[in-house]
């Protein structure tokens, strides 16, 4: 087929519950390529030799290679191509930023002068890997013969999942410490069951212990154990930190301690990881708002609005002081968040949360703002309208501005260095910490990532723990 033919495909869209049926249930909204449609989508690719496209891939999948075999219809070829290099292609085809990774280089996209018609890599790379799941066709990981060696895993995110697969295939003993009782960190309590099935989470938690993975779950290290002791008195040679950016950022302003009031990490690990839209089943209590207000413009703050939605909310209000084109949120996402009915309050920000006289959440007074000169970002700097004070009738108020890096494991760990924000210092080499043996990666280093850059910091920290224990003697040999 030549370049021109290729670009005359047209893209293929892909096929969705329709809005005002799945805003009020929790499938998953995207319902994925057929076989057909994914040979088509990936017929788009050019093939370009320079394969620009992974420059915005951090664990560099041969997408060109996955994407010829796709459009052969052989996506066992293709998924064994992702899997050289990606551990989560089912999850990573759900939830990345395509459109800010791997397809903002597209060749294709560039010469349609749209990022949006660039070849929609994460739905085939998304399709093989749910055929083989589906079907029972996923081959086998081979693992190296034994070292003798015994690695911690701290966390059970995509960085910790990626580090303890790979560490596990070289051959050591892997021990992964979760402290909730469900593993796969952000990909459990944070992204909604509509986004990303929990169903495929514990799929490739069960091929983490197929490798051999040993997992401990209700363990808080830190509380629990101390990182020193995993290494001094239980024996491991290496630990690899990958406790994520769990720490909620408020606004602090008035009224964020009424009743009424969350942080999206609380609002969304009650919806998702207990499951609190199950009436009558749920692990938790649950708080159901009639009016939510929604503070941010991530891709958090559209999964806490889309969820009270789903959890029987009559108004949802995304209160977020720039403009459409400044919202961090993948076009993806806003789009479907607008489609489901939720109300984007732009240029306007949450001044105090009003109380009642029982201390509970009855409104949410906002201020209007327009946008000024570019900040540090790039982004045009929101500046308030003195005087335009206006008030939301709201007895919900969800905050979703950010998180900061999970504190616990730096307080109680001596000699661990960090940077001001609380993130974990490493080797940008090896991802070892100031303490030798002990590495960390994903959010805890970066700040709140992708789900993929998380799996880079993973994989680049367990070859670092590979080539470092081949210099250390096993904990029970003499050094």
């Amino acid at each position: 087929m030549t370049p021109k033919e290729r670009m005359a495909i047209p893209p293929q869209a892909m096929p969705e519950q329709d809005a005002q049926v799945r805003a009020h249930n929790m499938d998953e909204v995207a319902l994925g390529y057929t076989a057909e449609m994914a040979k088509t989508e990936a017929s788009r690719c050019l093939q370009c030799p320079t394969k620009p496209c992974r420059q915005g891939c951090p664990v560099a999948i041969d997408i060109p290679g996955f994407l010829a075999a796709a459009a052969d219809g052989d996506f066992a070829k293709a998924l064994r191509i992702i899997r050289e290099t990606s551990l989560l292609p089912a999850v990573c085809g759900r939830v990345c930023p395509q459109e800010k990774q791997c397809q903002k280089f597209c060749t294709m996209g560039k010469a349609l002068k749209d990022v949006d018609k660039a070849v929609a890599i994460g739905r085939v790379e998304r399709f093989c890997a749910d055929l083989a799941r589906e079907n029972g066709t996923e081959e086998p990981v081979t693992c190296a013969p034994k070292t003798g060696k015994k690695v911690a895993v701290i966390g059970s995110g995509p960085a910790s999942i990626t580090c303890a697969a790979d560490c596990a295939k070289a051959g050591h003993d892997v021990t992964l410490f979760e402290a909730f009782h469900k593993c796969g960190g952000v990909l459990v309590y944070g992204i909604p069951e509509f986004r990303l099935p929990k169903s495929i989470v514990r799929h490739e938690v069960e091929g983490l212990k197929k490798l051999g993975v040993r997992i401990e779950t209700n363990y808080c290290v830190g509380r629990t154990r101390k990182v020193a002791d995993l290494m001094r008195k239980d024996g491991f040679d290496a630990v690899f930190v990958g406790t994520g950016a769990g720490l909620p950022k408020f606004m602090n302003i008035e009224g964020e301690n009424l009743n009424g009031v969350f942080s999206a990490n609380e609002y969304l690990t009650r919806a998702n990881l207990m499951k609190a839209y199950l009436e009558g089943e749920a692990d938790t209590p649950f708080w159901h708002g009639r009016r939510v207000a929604v503070l941010g413009g991530g891709n958090v703050a559209m999964d806490a609005s889309r969820m009270a939605l789903r959890l029987g909310a009559e108004k949802v209000y995304l209160v977020y002081r720039r403009s459409l084109e400044e919202m961090p949120a993948r076009k993806e996402e806003v789009h479907h968040a607008k489609e489901e009915g939720v109300d984007f309050h732009l240029l306007e920000n949450a001044k105090r949360i009003l109380g009642d006289d029982k201390g509970f959440v009855r409104g949410l007074e906002c201020l209007k703002y327009e946008l000024g000169e570019p900040d540090a970002s790039g982004r045009r700097s929101p500046v308030p309208i003195p005087g335009s004070e206006f008030t939301l009738d709201v007895d919900t108020v969800v905050v979703a501005v950010g998180n900061a890096s999970n504190p616990l494991i730096p307080a109680t760990t001596e000699g661990l260095e960090v940077n001001r924000r609380g993130n974990i210092v490493v080797d940008p080499e090896t991802n070892m910490t100031s303490i030798p043996g002990v590495f960390a990666g994903g959010d805890i280093v970066l700040g709140a990532a992708t789900v993929i850059l998380a799996m880079g910091e993973g994989r680049r920290a367990a070859a670092g723990i590979n080539a470092y224990l081949k210099k250390e003697p096993t904990s029970d040999e003499e050094p």
